[in-house]
């Protein structure tokens, strides 16, 4: 994949750095940073390391090893202080091995522990009723994000599987059939933020039809296309006039975290389709396939990045205006107005999860750093689909610095993908344990991996 030198900025990175690179100097302000590639040549493992799974590639020095299988199809993750792995899912798994480990319970949620310590979950415990996307857990409370409301449950202290029934704090997400999946976040200062998908591709008047026109103003951003902020200990609470909204303008954010280390929130935004089909006087194949850019975005409080009307051109650098409301592929028009991305993805890479290292428990030289799953595209024709990988990004503690690489890649397992169908795993969620495992969950047959790095490579 690759990208025409930016205009005016800086020179797109057309190769994906491999991991054995440093980190990377810190982009200046408001610099745009570009993954344009997500392979790599697998390099040798530690001595000490099980064989590969799955032809995994995997950083210079880390193991690799399947933690469970066949739990349905896995979305986000997260790791309580005591190793216990927690998982949502949102339907069955497709998959012809047997699933492991045996799972007490019933329910789209799933606990798992390994108690005797060999990297494989032996003891799980399945609950809930409805499945979903998002998961944030906070001491002793586990959150969970359904398509319509988001839930709490309290889990028990010793044994971290869940007490009673969960209670309901928020409800009154509008149903929609698009981008409803609802993704969270905690601050840890009470504050719960959920992504509200917009409910369209462009707020056309209709949408997805070619040549329709943009309503103007788009009515979906007043209650969806955006982050709002909820009390995390309160209950009862009803989408929007409970909330305070965070960030307007985002499309759809499935990847959305706090970063403890500077207090900010901050989310990857799925770009929009189809500017080729929709406006091919304006857009050939090629540009539909590689336009527009998945973006790192900065959420600070009443932060507005544009969408409908705009949206980010990895080639020209900057925002420009959607055909939709009078864009002809170059024109900024009100689009200068908005912030920038801090980081610009290749188009359709479709990030849907998002885990900071914020306890610095990753090696040299993650440490500190983020990791994004890449669930895959499925719209980049005539070139092949990509994605399909988890990204690394390095942050100081001042914000994003330096080049995006991969961290871990070839879940797909096929090179290339012409369709998203022959993808023998797609990463959903990954989430960082506490001692400096990755755990990444797949959609496709309900596998979980932990990733590691043996203490004498990683030291």
């Amino acid at each position: 994949m690759h990208f025409p030198r930016a205009r005016g900025s800086r020179r797109v990175q057309r190769r994906l750095e491999r991991p054995r690179m440093a980190a990377g100097r810190r982009a200046g302000p408001g610099a745009a940073l570009v993954i344009a590639a997500l392979s790599l040549t697998p390099p040798a493992r530690a001595a000490t390391c099980p064989p590969t799974p799955d032809t995994l590639s995997l950083p210079a020095g880390w193991c690799a090893q399947v933690f469970a299988h066949g739990l349905g199809a896995a979305r986000h993750l997260a790791v309580g202080p005591g190793g216990t792995v927690y998982l949502i899912t949102d339907g069955p798994a497709r998959t012809a091995e047997p699933p492991f480990p045996a799972v007490d319970g019933r329910g789209p949620i799933i606990a798992l522990q390994d108690r005797d310590g060999d990297g494989r979950a032996d003891a799980g415990f399945r609950f809930g009723a409805t499945g979903g996307t998002g998961l944030a857990l906070t001491g002793t409370a586990l959150f969970i994000g359904e398509n319509l409301r988001v839930l709490r449950y309290a889990l028990d202290r010793q044994s971290g599987w869940p007490v009673g029934s969960a209670a309901v704090v928020v409800s009154g997400f509008p149903d929609q059939r698009q981008h409803a999946a609802k993704s969270i976040a905690l601050d840890g200062r009470g504050g719960l933020y959920v992504n509200v998908g917009a409910p369209s591709n462009a707020c056309q008047e209709v949408d997805r039809r070619p040549g329709s026109p943009g309503l103007d103003p788009c009515p979906e951003r007043d209650a969806q296309a955006g982050i709002w902020r909820y009390e995390a200990t309160r209950t009862g609470q009803r989408h929007p006039a409970d909330g305070t909204a965070q960030a307007r303008g985002v499309r759809n954010a499935l990847a959305l975290a706090w970063r403890k280390t500077d207090e900010t929130l901050y989310a990857l935004q799925h770009g929009r389709d189809q500017l080729g089909g929709l406006w091919p006087a304006y857009f050939d194949a090629q540009a539909n396939a590689e336009k527009p850019a998945e973006e790192l975005l900065r959420l600070a409080p009443g932060s507005d990045f544009g969408w409908p009307y705009c949206y980010f051109d990895p080639a020209l650098d900057q925002r420009v205006l959607a055909p939709e409301y009078g864009g002809d592929g170059r024109r900024v028009g009100r689009c200068g107005a908005y912030p920038r991305p801090l980081l610009a993805l290749p188009a359709h890479l479709a990030p849907n999860a998002l885990a900071f290292d914020d306890d610095e428990r990753l090696p040299p030289p993650y440490r500190g750093g983020a990791l994004v799953a890449l669930h895959g595209s499925w719209n980049r024709a005539p070139l092949p689909q990509a994605g399909y990988a988890i990204a690394f990004v390095p942050f100081t503690r001042q914000g994003a610095a330096g080049s995006s690489r991969t961290f871990a890649g070839e879940f797909a397992g096929r090179d290339p993908i012409r369709d998203p169908g022959a993808a023998r795993y797609r990463p959903g969620g990954v989430a960082i344990g506490p001692d400096g495992a990755v755990y990444v969950g797949d959609s496709r047959q309900g596998r979980i991996w932990r990733l590691w790095a043996p203490r004498a490579v990683a030291e």
